[in-house]
Formats: structure tokens, sequence, C-alpha cells
């Protein structure tokens, strides 16, 4: 196995919580409800094309021409945006400034629309720590596509075999490991700890 010589963290559900549920509990208290608008309105095949480069503002008017009713709710889903992510994971952004500290390469790669990144950024201010980050919304891809990976390689002149990803879903990492690159999934920090130090990168 190759040294890994790069180190790349996807961001929402690794370093930050991220979760629609916590505005709309209060929005749409009844949970079967809650589900229903979720898995029929505001999906997250609906959510992804934002971090696909959609505005908002399209995104918004195309789900009320179809969904009038749920119009409000529609709208709420950008304004509570910052509800949704309550808090960092402490530890795993300790992890990653330690990484930072020691001298390893660390930049980020993220589904994430364009505004709230930037929304993210501001608020989260350790998110500005790596070296640089990928951000779907800005370059129109999304993981687990092949070219987002190909794109941050190229952007950030990393290698391939050299590279390790962290992310919480398994497409994703699946994404990663398919072109080329070392990955693993993140559950907790702990894990993420032996995970690193079973590749030969120590943190203490």
């Amino acid at each position: 196995m190759t040294e890994i010589r790069h180190i790349v963290f996807d961001i929402g559900r690794v370093l930050i919580h991220y979760d629609p549920n916590i505005p709309f509990s209060r929005l749409i208290p009844d949970a079967e409800e809650r589900k229903w608008f979720f898995d029929n309105v505001c999906t997250s095949d609906w959510n992804i094309e934002q971090d696909r480069g959609r505005t908002w503002e399209e995104a918004e008017a195309l789900l009320i021409a179809e969904h009038p009713d749920h119009a409000e709710n529609i709208r709420s889903f950008r304004r509570h945006w910052h509800d949704m992510v309550p808090h960092a994971y402490d530890d795993s952004v300790a992890i990653m400034e330690k990484l930072i500290d020691t001298g390893h390469d660390v930049t980020m790669l993220t589904n994430f629309a364009t505004d709230t990144l930037a929304e993210a950024r501001q608020r989260f201010d350790f998110l500005n720590r790596p070296r640089g980050v990928t951000v779907s919304g800005d370059i129109r891809q999304i993981k687990p596509d092949r070219a987002i990976y190909d794109h941050h390689i190229a952007a950030f002149g990393l290698q391939p075999e050299a590279t390790l990803f962290i992310d919480d879903s398994q497409k994703n990492v699946d994404g990663a490991k398919a072109a080329g690159w070392q990955a693993v999934l993140f559950t907790d920090a702990e894990t993420l700890k032996a995970d690193l130090e079973r590749l030969g990168i120590k943190l203490s």
C-alpha cells in the first residue's frame, strides 16, 4: 500500500453536524407528516441538485409549482438551514487540526451548495485551516461521480494512490477507491484515529 501523503476530509457529518429534522421538528411537529414531506417534497434527490449548483431560487420555484400548498415549508428549507447545522464534531475537528499542525497535507472535498458552505466557513473557522476545498456547487460535479475526485486531484496536485479520503457515506468512499484513492468510512472520531494509525499516520 502506498504511503499516504495527502488527507482529504468530507465536511457534513464528519466535521460538522447536519440534520434537517432539527428545524422541521418545530415547523412540522407531526412525525409522520414530516417524514412524508421529506420523502415527497424536499427530498434528498431535490437537495442534492443544490449541491450540484442549482440555485435555491430555481429549486424552490420548481417545488412550489408542484406542491403549492407546501410553499412556506419549501422556502423554510433554505431559510432555516442555519439550524440544520448546529455544531461541530469537536473530536473530529481536533484530529484534522492535529494533522495540519504536524505538517500533513490536508484538503477538503464536499457535496455542498456554494452559499451554504460560505456560511458554514464563516461560522466554523476551522473549515478555513486546510490548504483548500473542492465544493461540488462551485464546479457542478458531485460525489460519488468520478469527475469530482479527478478534479480535486488536479486542482491540488495530489497523487491518487497517496491520497486518503474520509467520508461518512459508503458510496462516496467507494467512489474515491474507484478513482484510485485510499479511503475510509467515517463513523466516529475514535474509529478514525484507529484507521489513521493502521495506515501509518500517528497523531501523538
